[in-house]
C-alpha cells in the first residue's frame, strides 16, 4: 500500500525530548543504537496495547534496525525543534555515537502519560539488556522487513489480532488528528 494511505501520526517533540532526557538521567551516557531502539520498542508496545504510539515518529527501516527519524534529529541536536520546544540548546551532546548529559536538567515527565512511561521503561530495559547484535536482530521483524530499507508503516507494527483490520482502518482516519 502506498505511504500516502498509511497511518500517519503528528510527531510529539516534547515527548521525545522528555524521553531522551529521562534515558540520560538513568545513565549519564547512552549510545544512539540503544536510545533509538528503546524508543522503537516503547512506541511499538504502546501502539499495540493502547492503539497509539508515544512519539508518532516516522520510522525508517535501516541496516541496523528501525530509526525514528525525528528522534534521531533531536538526539543529534538538530536546531529544528528548539523553537517549538522553547529551548536555546539541548541538555545533551552527541560525541561520536554516544549521547552525554551536558547539564543537570530534569525531564518534564508531565508530557508523558502513565502508559507512556510504562512503555518507555519497558523499551529502555529491553534495549539496555541486549547487545548491539541482539538489538539489531530483535528489531528486524516483519514490520522492518516490510519497510525494505525505506519508510516503515505503523500498519506493519500492529500485531496480528482479530480486530486488526478495524484498528488499522480507524487509525488511518484518526491518527493525523490524535494528540499524542
Amino acid at each position: 500500500m502506498p505511504l500516502q494511505n498509511s497511518i500517519r501520526f503528528k510527531f510529539a517533540p516534547a515527548k521525545a525530548w522528555a524521553a531522551v532526557l529521562w534515558m540520560l538521567r538513568q545513565e549519564p551516557s547512552c549510545d544512539l543504537h540503544t536510545g533509538l531502539k528503546a524508543c522503537y520498542f516503547a512506541d511499538k508496545k504502546h501502539l499495540n496495547e493502547h492503539d497509539r504510539p508515544i512519539f508518532g515518529a516516522t520510522y525508517r527501516a535501516m541496516k541496523f534496525g528501525p530509526v525514528p527519524l525525528e528522534i534521531y534529529d533531536i538526539m543529534q541536536g538538530s536546531p529544528l525543534y528548539l523553537a517549538e520546544l522553547g529551548a536555546d540548546r539541548y541538555p545533551w551532546e552527541l560525541r561520536g555515537f554516544t549521547l552525554l548529559m551536558r547539564d543537570n536538567s530534569d525531564p518534564d515527565l508531565s508530557v508523558l502519560s502513565e502508559s507512556d512511561m510504562e512503555a518507555l521503561e519497558y523499551g529502555y530495559r529491553q534495549a539496555r539488556s541486549l547487545t548491539f547484535n541482539e538489538r539489531t536482530a530483535a528489531t528486524h521483524g516483519r514490520d522492518w522487513q516490510a519497510g525494505r530499507l525505506g519508510t516503515m508503516r505503523y500498519e506493519d507494527m500492529i500485531e496480528d489480532r482479530p480486530d486488526k483490520a478495524e484498528k488499522v482502518a480507524f487509525l488511518r482516519e484518526a491518527a493525523p488528528y490524535l494528540r499524542l
